[in-house]
């Protein structure tokens, strides 16, 4: 199947045999070997050129499920004999997520002392766990990249933040339309929580201009607090930073929510150290009711 699989990536048998290090003719007799065992032809000879037949892609699709089974037995096999001192990338595409993610750090040291873990934070979270640089991340949805699956774990939605001198400090409540001239300080447009922000806006017929960008969160909140303008921010980042300098406001018609779940790869095997993370960090987000704090009606979500 090796040497099938071969000739299909070189679509020449010559090429084939110098990639494998057999001889020509040796690679031609294995070919002839199995389709004589299944009783068809796997390719259409076209004097030098070949073609795959329609039974040769049924086998190819499934020589590469075949390997990508072998490959995992070999990999569950090796997370056996290696658990111990094996290393955990965790991604997160925002701060909030990031120390998400840290809360159940401990939990896992505890069940795991010897693996090392690393949280790494990106804003092309997803890309990384395409690469397979990292192992699991906690991104945004929705995710554009068919070869990554995901785990739904809550959604979060985004408040209104002032000083508390600022002429809305005294509401509870704000319209997303009362948002349309205000002085914003928000992230740069390339991080999924503004497109999110910018199409909110864009759904209810208009756009802002921030005064100011920034990818810190904490920078953001200091010039909020000191009256340099509003900003808007997920709920957990703010839930820390209420207090008598920061008036946290509803925003609703419509609100803005983002869906998060937890990332990786279709085809990576996923280790028990990392079904330990999952497993705490569901049991986490059950357990402080983030699922529960979105409710549907009147919502725009980032999918």
């Amino acid at each position: 199947m090796e040497y099938f699989m071969a000739i299909c990536e070189e679509l020449h048998f010559t090429r084939a045999a110098e990639k494998l290090g057999i001889s020509q003719p040796a690679l031609s007799r294995q070919m002839r070997t199995l389709e004589d065992k299944l009783g068809v032809r796997l390719f259409d000879r076209l004097g030098k050129k070949i073609a795959i037949t329609e039974a040769g892609e049924i086998l190819l699709e499934q020589s590469g499920i075949i390997f990508s089974n072998i490959k995992s037995v070999y990999e569950q096999i090796e997370e056996l004999q290696k658990v111990k001192k094996g290393k955990l990338i965790i991604g997160a595409m925002s701060e909030e997520l990031s120390q998400l993610a840290s809360v159940v750090f401990l939990e896992l040291h505890r069940k795991w002392p010897q693996v090392q873990t690393k949280i790494f934070m990106s804003d092309n979270i997803d890309e990384k766990v395409f690469r397979n640089e990292i192992d699991i991340a906690l991104s945004v949805m929705p995710i554009e990249n068919d070869q990554l699956t995901n785990i739904p774990l809550y959604s979060e939605e985004y408040y209104l933040a002032v000083s508390d001198d600022h002429p809305l400090a005294d509401r509870d409540i704000v319209e997303l339309e009362e948002i349309r001239d205000l002085s914003l300080v928000l992230c740069p447009k390339n991080h999924k929580c503004r497109k999110l922000i910018d199409d909110a806006f864009t759904s209810v017929g208009f756009s802002n201009q921030p005064i100011i960008e920034l990818t810190e969160v904490k920078s953001i909140l200091s010039l909020v607090k000191a009256g340099m303008g509003a900003t808007i921010l997920p709920q957990t980042l703010l839930d820390s930073e209420k207090g008598e300098t920061l008036k946290v406001i509803k925003i609703e018609n419509p609100t803005i929510c983002n869906e998060i779940a937890i990332v990786h790869h279709k085809e990576k095997y996923i280790g028990s150290a990392a079904r330990s993370f999952i497993d705490f960090l569901v049991t986490h987000v059950k357990k402080t009711k983030l699922n529960e704090r979105v409710h549907p009606e009147n919502t725009l979500l980032s999918f």
